[in-house]
């Protein structure tokens, strides 16, 4: 096994084009443990420690500009203003140690369903774009086009994340996630929810409970529809309970989860149904509280 150490950015794009089959690694989290395991052998390891850009953020007022390597203790501390749900979903990584190192980035490349970042990622809308380099060029991926599968994401063989742009929160936004236990865990399934009152529509992104993480895209139009239709963004009223269980039921219908010694396919259904409930809630009395604080 080759290791590949690149001082700049410029370097690191010529290994990856020369040995498109290496694995990059950074905080590692995820790739020591399949390779202490046996269950990952690249043929050779791309180290971007050393590329310090990576650990950079950035914003305009309108979106963060997130650095592929930024650890989620620092989203915890710096970006749970601009970026409330990510920054929700970074208090349930693993242990500190992991969310010192574990990154964004890091959980995009993997891919896994399970993510943390992933369900935040895609309730902040879709507007959210990961930046693929490779000495080509930069490719904006949309973030609804980056899942393929399980484990699975649309980067070339010599493309890296550099960064994802994120748009600045207009609305309340929240993260739940269920495991086995309270901390260190592999979600069970996990939901992410976010509402932009700016363009009238709210965000949902699922995770664990499908082969990719996605959007309840029936659950999204038909909040956004009765928002609209009833005038809520403007009087803040409430919802009614029959809105927020048929938000819940539907939400509920967008997931495709498998039986796996986590948990089963039914229980992954109802507690998706509960978080969606539950979020929706939160979110909606906060923004009420907007409304009423600027009235």
């Amino acid at each position: 096994m080759e290791f590949l150490r690149p001082a700049t950015w410029d370097e690191a794009l010529a290994a990856k084009a020369e040995h498109p089959t290496a694995l990059p690694i950074s905080g590692g989290t995820d790739v020591m443990v399949e390779m202490n395991f046996d269950v990952h052998r690249p043929s050779a390891i791309l180290d971007l420690n050393r590329i310090t850009e990576l650990t950079e953020w950035s914003g305009d007022g309108a979106a963060v500009r997130l650095g592929a390597a930024v650890p989620y203790a620092r989203i915890i501390e710096e970006l749970s203003g601009p970026l409330p749900g990510l920054a929700l979903a970074a208090h349930t990584v693993g242990s500190p140690q992991i969310r010192n190192r574990g990154s964004v980035g890091g959980n995009l490349g993997a891919a896994s369903p399970a993510g943390d970042s992933h369900p935040a990622l895609l309730a902040a809308g879709r507007d959210v774009l990961v930046e693929a380099h490779s000495v080509r060029g930069v490719r904006l991926i949309p973030i609804d086009d980056f899942y393929l599968g399980v484990k699975r994401n649309s980067l070339e063989p010599d493309e890296l994340i550099r960064a994802v742009r994120i748009p600045v929160a207009d609305g309340p936004q929240q993260f739940s996630k269920i495991g086995t236990r309270n901390a260190m865990v592999i979600a069970v399934c996990a939901f992410g929810f976010a509402l932009h009152p700016k363009d009238g529509t709210v965000g949902t992104g699922i995770g664990s409970a499908a082969p990719t993480p996605r959007r309840a895209v029936a659950a999204e139009e038909y909040l956004a529809g009765e928002l609209a239709g009833r005038g809520l963004w403007e009087s803040g009223g409430l919802l009614g309970p029959e809105v927020v269980q048929r938000f819940g039921e539907l939400v509920k219908g967008a997931a495709s989860p498998i039986d796996d010694v986590r948990g089963t396919a039914d229980y992954r259904r109802h507690a998706l149904a509960v978080m969606a409930r539950r979020t929706l809630t939160w979110c909606w009395n906060d923004y009420r509280k907007q409304i009423r604080s600027a009235a």
